[in-house]
């Protein structure tokens, strides 16, 4: 099970995994869900369910079964917040409780936010539910996302982040002052499982990685 980002870099890697030759991945094989959707409809614009279909799904054999899109997106954010917790706890979490997610793709924005768990947002401190509505006064809007606990249950948790714009966000996620109010990726700490940065050289700049990691680049 996966769970999907938004934005210009994943967009990319969605059409990559298009257009991989067929029969490269079984896809009946995996399942996928979406990291946080924005309060419209799903045939928006700004809809992250709209980007994935346009550039993957709609372009692999995928079961509609394996595909656990947000219910009503474009409906009332708490209703359709609450229908998307009781989905995903019917079909990622077992009898004991335990969240099976095998990865968790996110990125990162330049105010350090990822999924939509933005600075100073209500989300920030939800420990119990899988899927919270979270108002953004900086966006004025309702966004939808998994909580912290949620992608921190994944096996693993991987960070897509690329361009220079990136260079401060990355600082203050690896070396800023612990205060995931301010600087909410500091929360993505897997309870088990294995983090993962994918970066470019102009995402990086002069960052030194944190202590006991090293980076590697590949062209």
């Amino acid at each position: 099970m996966l769970a999907l980002a938004g934005g210009s870099t994943p967009k990319r890697l969605y059409q990559l995994l298009a257009e991989l030759p067929e029969g490269t991945i079984n896809w009946s094989k995996v399942v996928l869900l979406w990291g946080d959707e924005r309060n419209v409809p799903s045939d928006s614009e700004q809809s992250n369910f709209r980007m994935v279909r346009e550039n993957l799904l709609d372009h692999v054999e995928i079961p509609a079964d394996n595909i656990l899109a947000v219910p009503d997106p474009g409906g009332e954010a708490k209703t359709a917040a609450a229908e998307y917790d009781a989905l995903l706890r019917a079909k990622i979490v077992d009898e004991y409780g335990s969240v099976n997610l095998d990865c968790a793709l996110l990125g990162m924005g330049d105010d350090v936010h990822t999924a939509s768990l933005f600075p100073g947002t209500t989300a920030l401190a939800e420990t119990e539910k899988l899927v919270v509505e979270n108002w953004v006064e900086k966006l004025d809007c309702w966004r939808i996302t998994l909580t912290a606990p949620t992608l921190n249950a994944a096996s693993s948790v991987l960070f897509l982040i690329a361009g220079n714009a990136k260079q401060q966000a990355l600082h203050l996620l690896w070396h800023g002052e612990r205060d995931a109010q301010r600087y909410p990726s500091q929360l993505i700490q897997p309870a088990s499982g294995e983090l993962r940065f994918m970066l470019d050289e102009a995402a990086v700049g002069e960052n030194r990685p944190p202590d006991g990691a090293t980076l590697e680049f590949h062209s």
